[in-house]
């Protein structure tokens, strides 16, 4: 859809103007969300910003004029009630072209995908036809935008988590155990304490940012000049310099070493399960350790498989004591016990021990061992036991 404008500049000269409609522009419909105009206008302003690959400084312009318009309700009823007179309504004073932006912070905002736009008065004249569009200092916008300008922080940082991998014996991770670990990680500087001053010197106020940590810089763009402020490369953020560096960590207040550590294996834990120990990963860059995470990996039994809290074992008995029910010893991870075979147990059936399993990790008690009865068929048998066997068969049995 296409609107033909007339502008008037003077009595006796017109420009035929032909603009397409600010709806088209942004690809919404007339009943369109302030929330959809709002996300609409995001997506072009930084797919056609002159200062990006395949940025086109028009498009971005007729962008800006549509937002501006349909954001904000007064000029959005104008721009429907007049269609084609909107210049000339903007001619006698209905619109202020581009003020909306003079609220950067606001702007940038809207471009992030915050709340409502703030709009002030307009100001002054600048090349997009008379309007100041106010592009003298957006360093925090443009910055958020395509990653320049940004003001960023002093370089103490948390120190990095470190992951080791142990090995335990299958009752060990059951009853828990203790083990000793070695380590080569960086940790604070026993020298200078982190401090990464030599001993005896003292900290001076950096002279490229006098204690701010942040120096003002300048970038030349389509736009102008972007005046932005940035972490102080000298002293890095931190506003002070070390008037001579620690000799043994040259400065960063840490220092590579090995170490052992004993690490307590608590009583129930699985195979892959982690334990993080707070602060005893690597030290930082003038912030607090990171955290050490011990994976442990658990060895199979022979005896017992684990599902949970619960240990499942075999026991294999003869026909007579499944028949006629008898107590058999049975091994647990505690020793061994004795069970009583109830008479008319059959084959595969489940007797269940309780709290004779893996003990809670979070809590109080103990899961259960589960036996599961395996019959004996002999396949070799005396003439005793055939005839006995045929006795019981003529006895139905």
């Amino acid at each position: 859809m296409l609107i033909i404008l007339i502008k008037f500049y003077s009595p006796y000269s017109k420009i035929l103007r032909i603009m397409a409609d600010y709806y088209d522009i942004l690809g919404i419909k007339k009943d369109a969300s302030p929330e959809e105009i709002k996300r609409a206008f995001r997506e072009l302003a930084q797919k056609y910003h002159p200062d990006k690959a395949g940025g086109n400084a028009e498009k971005f312009k007729e962008v800006n004029e549509a937002y501006q318009t349909l954001s904000d309700p007064e000029k959005h009823k104008m721009y429907d009630q007049y269609g084609p007179a909107f210049e000339q309504a903007r001619a006698k004073g209905g619109f202020g072209g581009f003020e909306g932006f003079r609220d950067w912070a606001s702007w940038a905002e809207v471009m992030r995908g915050g709340g409502q736009r703030v709009d002030s008065s307009s100001r002054g004249g600048s090349a997009f036809g008379g309007e100041d569009l106010g592009f003298g200092d957006l360093g925090d916008l443009f910055g958020d935008l395509f990653g320049f300008g940004q003001t960023r922080r002093p370089r103490t940082s948390r120190g990095r988590d470190v992951e080791v991998k142990i090995t335990v014996d299958f009752k060990e991770a059951i009853f828990g155990t203790e083990k000793t670990i070695e380590l080569k990680h960086y940790i604070k500087c026993e020298k200078c304490g982190g401090s990464g001053v030599e001993p005896g010197s003292k900290f001076i106020t950096c002279q490229t940012c006098h204690g701010s940590g942040q120096v003002m810089q300048s970038q030349s763009t389509f736009f102008g000049t972007f005046r932005t402020v940035a972490t102080c490369p000298h002293c890095h953020g931190e506003g002070k310099i070390a008037e001579k560096k620690c000799s043994t960590c040259r400065g960063e207040g840490r220092q590579m070493k090995e170490s052992k550590l004993k690490i307590k294996i608590p009583a129930g834990i699985d195979n892959g399960q982690s334990i993080k120990i707070s602060g005893q990963g690597e030290a930082g860059k003038g912030g607090a350790a990171g955290d050490l995470y011990v994976t442990v990996f658990v060895k199979s039994d022979p005896e017992f498989k684990r599902e949970g809290d619960d240990l499942y074992s075999e026991k294999e008995i003869s026909i007579s004591q499944a028949v006629l029910g008898s107590p058999v010893g049975v091994k647990t991870v505690d020793g061994e016990v004795l069970l009583k075979i109830p008479a008319g147990t059959s084959q595969g059936q489940e007797i269940r021990l309780r709290g004779l399993g893996v003990p809670h990790l979070n809590g109080r008690g103990r899961g259960d061992q589960i036996v599961k009865i395996k019959i004996k068929i002999p396949k070799n048998l005396s003439r005793k036991q055939k005839e006995l066997l045929e006795k019981l068969k003529e006895e139905g049995l």
